[in-house]
C-alpha cells in the first residue's frame, strides 16, 4: 500500500528537519527544498484525504519560504496523521491472513 511507501520517507524528512531546527531554528528553507517537502506532502495527503486530519494539514508557503521549526511542525502533523491512518486501517485481518490493511480486498467487499 501506498502508506508504506512514503511513511518511511516522511518519518527520515521529519529526522531530518528536527535536527536542523535543533541548530537552527529560524534557518529559512531555500525554494527547492520547500519543493521536495511539498512534493511528498501532497502525496501523503492524498493517502489520508477524507479522513478528520486532512483539515488541519497545510502544505508549505513556498513564496514566504518557512523556516526549520516550521517544517518540524507540518511534517510532525503529517506524521501523526499518518500513524493515525495506520491504527484505523491496518491490523490483523483473519487468523489465517495475519496482519494486513483492512482493504475492501482483504474484507470480502467487492467493488463497486
Amino acid at each position: 500500500m501506498k502508506h508504506d511507501e512514503l511513511m518511511p520517507l516522511l518519518s527520515a524528512m521529519f529526522r531530518d528537519f528536527q535536527e536542523l531546527a535543533k541548530k537552527k531554528p529560524e534557518g529559512a528553507l531555500n525554494k527547492r527544498k520547500v519543493e521536495i517537502v511539498n512534493r511528498l506532502l501532497r502525496d501523503v495527503y492524498h493517502i489520508i484525504e477524507g479522513e478528520t486530519a486532512h483539515a488541519y494539514l497545510d502544505l508549505l508557503d513556498e513564496d514566504d519560504l518557512p523556516q526549520n521549526s516550521d517544517v518540524v511542525l507540518i511534517l510532525g502533523q503529517a506524521v501523526a496523521a499518518m500513524e493515525a491512518f495506520k491504527d484505523k486501517y491496518h491490523g490483523w485481518i483473519d487468523s489465517d491472513a495475519g496482519q494486513g490493511w483492512a482493504t475492501a480486498e482483504s474484507l470480502g467487499i467487492k467493488a463497486r
